[in-house]
């Protein structure tokens, strides 16, 4: 059988919806708010035809450039040929996400502006970098057995019986 290189080619899985998810995206989709700058997650609805981005944007994460009344033109990185390259893309709101890569960023700004609200009012200097999870702090193993003596076990010498 010939192999086939069309739009759709080897999607099997990317276009199905998960079991008990079928049928027409809910009417929140549609009426998602959408602005220039925004971080979106392109991911592909395979039951709507219209607009549907290429099987390469599936699951990637752009910013949106520009917003008409049914879709969002949003700027995706693509790899090609060893280099990166900014692809513009219109995709229809039907597939497109709002993201949330930048949740923990913008959650950690607060709570460091809060911090250095603090630190000023106090007076205390304050790291607000963030540092590597640390090693366990050392501590003491209890002692072993009921009569608390310690057991020193050593393999026995060797001792070549032929």
């Amino acid at each position: 059988m010939p192999h086939s290189f069309g739009t759709r080619a080897r999607t099997r899985h990317m276009f199905s919806k998960k079991f008990r998810h079928h049928g027409l995206p809910t009417l929140s989709q549609y009426l998602m708010h959408v602005k220039v700058g925004d971080y979106v997650d392109i991911f592909a609805d395979p039951a709507i035809h219209k607009g549907m981005p290429h099987k390469h944007y599936h699951g990637r994460t752009g910013i949106v450039f520009n917003v008409t009344k049914s879709s969002v033109g949003v700027r995706v990185n693509k790899f090609v040929n060893g280099r990166i390259i900014e692809k513009r893309i219109h995709v229809r709101i039907e597939h497109v996400r709002q993201s949330k890569c930048q949740k923990e960023i913008l959650a950690r700004k607060i709570t460091n502006e809060a911090a250095k609200d603090e630190a000023r009012k106090t007076g205390v200097k304050i790291n607000l970098k963030r540092t590597p999870k640390l090693p366990k702090a050392a501590y003491f193993l209890e002692k072993s057995g009921e009569d608390g003596v310690i057991t020193t076990i050593q393999p026995l010498p060797f001792s070549d019986l032929v």
